[in-house]
């Protein structure tokens, strides 16, 4: 009986220390190089499902936060659905870009549009004049300016 005591203080023990909520020293670490691999990294090619939107920012200062947005516009100019996003980071350079989209969800005869914003500390600081976009195609819009927020 003084055996089977030991033992079982033993797996509980054994048990406590594997339930720690420290994460190991491989985990704490793995995230981060994968967050700034991910920024630097092309996407690769375009599968044939997927067609993309692709240019360049022009105006968007360093350190400011651009989010990029496909999206389906109603008669009163306001969002109706998501098609696709991306978030960026400003350089103070021209900022190149690559927005990916399923072609079968661009809806026939609905106006599409590509806006954007740059913000810095959650606030706006620049926006995107709306883009146009006709087809569900792929296509390179050219370079495109921010300007100032109101």
């Amino acid at each position: 009986m003084h055996h089977r005591a030991l033992v079982v203080l033993c797996c509980a023990a054994l048990l406590a220390a594997c339930g720690s909520d420290r994460p190991k020293p491989e985990q704490a670490q793995a995230p981060a190089p994968a967050k700034s691999a991910k920024k630097t990294q092309p996407l690769g090619p375009l599968p044939a499902y997927q067609r993309e939107l692709s240019g360049t920012l022009l105006e968007v200062p360093a350190g400011a936060d651009v989010e990029l947005a496909l999206l389906v516009i109603d008669e009163r100019d306001r969002p109706q659905r998501l098609l696709a996003s991306s978030n960026l980071s400003g350089t103070g350079q021209a900022l190149p870009y690559q927005l990916r989209f399923n072609p079968e969800a661009f809806p026939a005869g609905a106006r599409v549009e590509l806006r954007g914003r740059a913000s810095r500390s959650g606030q706006l600081i620049m926006h995107l004049p709306p883009v146009r976009i006709t087809q569900a195609q792929t296509q390179a819009t050219g370079p495109l300016r921010f300007e100032k927020a109101p």
